[in-house]
């Protein structure tokens, strides 16, 4: 339901950018559509495979992942809006932040159900995985890709948790990742980290720059109200909100379908959250829960 929502909902988004850009109206949606079909043929060889044979891929997938991420700093980096965080090699564009979750959750599942007692031991178990963090962390956050590298060594500190790390290492963590955020606040002012976490709290001081997205997105979500204007009849879409059918894409579901329509969409993301834990819960051993 997920994927064919997605489908309907990239074409529509994407639908005058992509004439703009590609000068068919059918672009994103045929490549959204290929996409869609190599994932469904990854996802049977994934329920047909054995699991605990990806073991053996956690330390060479770690040592490409960051390999990859080092590249961005070559002549191979890619940048565009004011940031390199693809490597571009002829047409393919690999986006190695995406690949160092996956590598991430590898490693770590592996790493911690290799000897479970690791995680009870601060230097066997919770400084290999500060290092592995602050390492993904630091080389992502120079791309830069702030929201990418929370989300990477949230991953990380998440699976720590969920392995049996005590809740003090726990809080300790998240009182220096605060301590992190207040000294930007505090003595980082005019920054592009400053901004970045300060420019949704008032979009509209700067709406014309650094709030410019957020403004189209808040008038695109209040047109829809509480119904939607209708599916295909957005107008924000129509170039004025940036990247609509890419970052912003809510937004333009919200105008199409409405406060009810957003609910629906979250209602089957919260389905989907379910059947993950569940799937966890009831897995045979220590790798495949924590995987």
């Amino acid at each position: 339901m997920l994927v064919i929502f997605g489908l309907i909902m990239v074409f529509s988004a994407s639908y005058y950018y992509a004439i703009s850009q590609d000068g068919s109206a059918y672009s994103y949606l045929l490549r959204q559509g290929l996409w869609v079909a190599i994932g469904f043929g990854l996802m049977m060889f994934g329920a047909s495979f054995d699991y605990r044979k990806y073991r053996i891929l956690a330390i060479p997938a770690l040592i490409v992942s960051i390999i990859l991420l080092a590249l961005i700093f070559t002549p191979l980096g890619h940048e565009a809006n004011y940031a390199v965080r693809w490597i571009k090699i002829g047409p393919i564009t690999i986006m190695p932040g995406e690949l160092a979750k996956l590598s991430a959750i590898l490693f770590v599942a592996w790493y911690l159900s290799e000897k479970p007692e690791r995680i009870r031991s601060v230097t066997r178990g919770i400084l290999p995985m500060v290092l592995l963090a602050a390492v993904y962390g630091g080389m992502i956050i120079m791309q830069p890709n702030l929201s990418t590298a929370i989300t990477v060594c949230g991953i990380i500190v998440a699976m720590m948790l969920v392995a049996g790390m005590k809740w003090r290492y726990f809080v300790g963590a998240a009182g220096l990742g605060a301590a992190g955020i207040a000294s930007i606040l505090l003595f980082m002012k005019d920054s592009y980290w400053y901004n970045r976490l300060t420019s949704f709290t008032d979009p509209f001081a700067d709406p014309l720059n650094e709030g410019y997205q957020a403004v189209q997105s808040l008038l695109a979500l209040g047109s829809g109200g509480l119904f939607g204007v209708g599916l295909g009849k957005s107008v924000q879409k129509n170039l004025y909100l940036p990247e609509p059918q890419n970052d912003f894409i809510l937004a333009i579901i919200g105008e199409e379908l409405g406060f009810i329509g957003l609910l629906l969409l979250l209602a089957l993301y919260c389905l989907f959250l379910w059947r993950g834990v569940h799937v966890a819960i009831n897995a045979p051993d220590q790798f495949g829960m924590l995987l």
